[in-house]
């Protein structure tokens, strides 16, 4: 797939191939070893130093060079360490969160992958992506794009790339203790339709095949198929899983004997090839193991590492190609670094700098978003983002829910509440009352579920899910 194709499924515009590096005669196929896998990831992380802007960004109007960051906490490179000319005040960590906390970002007309987008690369960052700013809320950002006539997709579904990502934000963006984020039953949800839209060759692309006979028939592409992949892997599921199986031995089948490579719908590039081995990894499978080894001995990695230029460390879209790409060479490195979509950020070493960075607190007077979800216990799950104006450093759950009755995104997520106003236990949610053991009960930040009241105390960036059950 070519990477203004990729850049467009993304909602990314493909930046211009950049290096800063001479190019120099590329390395001779051969099995990867270990000691040439540090090798290219060192000289890769050099490249990927040198697409850094003079201010210290890699993102901005026209650029998506942030995917850097996932590529780097893959290679165990924290973001806060990456500053031009060694200026820490212009760390690539800091320059980011102040992006995304703009009210311009991303754009006048956003859509879903750009949250997705922000929430994997703030994450790898070190950056909660649940708690940018006091008025940054990516994780609500997504939950604005549920689809309430076809819950589990996210944005529209004939994008289902769209759905594909909020897979791998919600389920990969953790929290920063390392635990779920977000409930099960909205996790289940995202699976459930990872699975429908598998096509029969157990691949997967960015169109919508659900209940399609000749679009499940239809051809799956690499790239997709490595972040459906994941995205099933980060959810949950586990390697041994027979959709997971199905997607490992489709792309197994797309080896290319004679150097290790994926063919891609859109002809044999690094991207494709990354996305892939990306995939695998998620999935905790070897790219290198034997059942990725050709006949002739080669690898997916292989086929990376000899698209890469030595020592400049940029990598090849296409092995005709003569000069490296940017795009290619994030999606090479991250994967040939052994990471899925996004790492959990590595532990700086600047002196004083933190591993995560994170809004503390609301600031009275400035709006903001919640994610929330609303599950009847009977399969009526909603989703939504909830915006507000809270007027102190917290709030609570009763102003949460009255907020969404009158302005939660999709509405309809809250309707109606018991008490609907003050104190106590809450006991009805949309027409729905306590029966017997039965109840209303809340979970922030994927904790354990206990009795929903009015007056719960809710921080910024909580991830709030009301559930109705014993």
């Amino acid at each position: 797939m070519s990477p203004s194709r990729t850049a467009r499924r993304l909602g990314l515009v493909a930046p211009a191939a950049l290096g800063a590096f001479a190019l120099s005669a590329l390395p001779a196929l051969a099995t990867s070893t270990p000691a040439q896998i540090t090798t290219s990831r060192t000289n890769g992380v050099a490249y990927l130093k040198s697409l850094q802007a003079a201010d210290g960004s890699y993102a901005g109007s026209g650029l998506s060079n942030e995917w850097a960051f996932s590529a780097f906490a893959a290679t165990g490179t924290a973001v806060v360490d990456v500053a031009p000319g060694g200026d820490t005040t212009k760390n690539a960590r800091t320059v980011y969160r102040n992006l995304l906390s703009t009210s311009g970002w991303p754009s006048a007309a956003p859509v879903v992958t750009d949250y997705e987008r922000g929430t994997l690369n703030a994450y790898a960052a070190g950056i909660d992506p649940a708690r940018v700013s006091a008025s940054r809320n990516l994780i609500a950002n997504i939950y604005g794009y549920w689809q309430t006539a076809e819950p589990g997709y996210f944005g529209p579904s004939s994008n289902f790339n769209g759905t594909v990502f909020a897979a791998l934000a919600l389920g990969g963006a953790k929290t920063q203790s390392g635990g779920p984020r977000v409930p099960q039953a909205l996790t289940g949800a995202l699976v459930g339709k990872l699975r429908a839209n598998q096509h029969n060759d157990g691949g997967w692309t960015y169109q919508k095949v659900e209940g399609n006979p000749t679009g499940l028939a239809s051809a799956s592409d690499i790239d997709m198929t490595g972040a459906a992949m994941a995205a099933l892997c980060a959810s949950g599921v586990p390697h041994t899983d027979t959709d997971v199986v199905q997607a490992k031995d489709f792309l197994k089948g797309k080896l290319v004997d004679n150097t290790g490579a994926f063919n891609s719908l859109y002809g044999v590039n690094t991207s494709s090839n990354g996305w892939g081995v990306a995939g695998l990894y998620a999935c905790g499978i070897d790219p290198q193991s034997a059942d990725f080894t050709t006949a002739s001995g080669k690898t997916p990695v292989d086929f990376l590492l000899a698209n890469q230029y030595k020592p400049a460390g940029g990598f090849k879209y296409k092995p005709t190609d003569t000069s490296p790409s940017a795009y290619s060479s994030i999606d090479a490195l991250r994967a040939v670094a052994g990471g899925g979509f996004t790492t959990a950020p590595p532990v700086p070493v600047t002196p004083g700098a933190p591993q995560w960075v994170a809004q503390a607190s609301f600031t009275a007077g400035t709006a903001t978003k919640l994610a929330l979800t609303v599950d009847d216990g009977a399969g009526g799950l909603k989703a939504c983002s909830v915006a507000f104006t809270p007027t102190g450093t917290t709030t609570t759950l009763g102003a949460v829910l009255d907020a969404a009755i009158a302005a939660g995104v999709p509405s309809g997520c809250v309707t109606g509440l018991t008490p609907s106003s003050g104190t106590g236990t809450i006991t009805t949610v949309n027409g729905k009352a306590d029966s017997g053991s039965n109840t209303w009960k809340v979970s922030v930040d994927g904790s354990a579920f206990t009795a929903a009241t009015r007056e719960k105390v809710i921080g910024i960036g909580d991830t709030i899910a009301l559930r109705w059950g014993a």
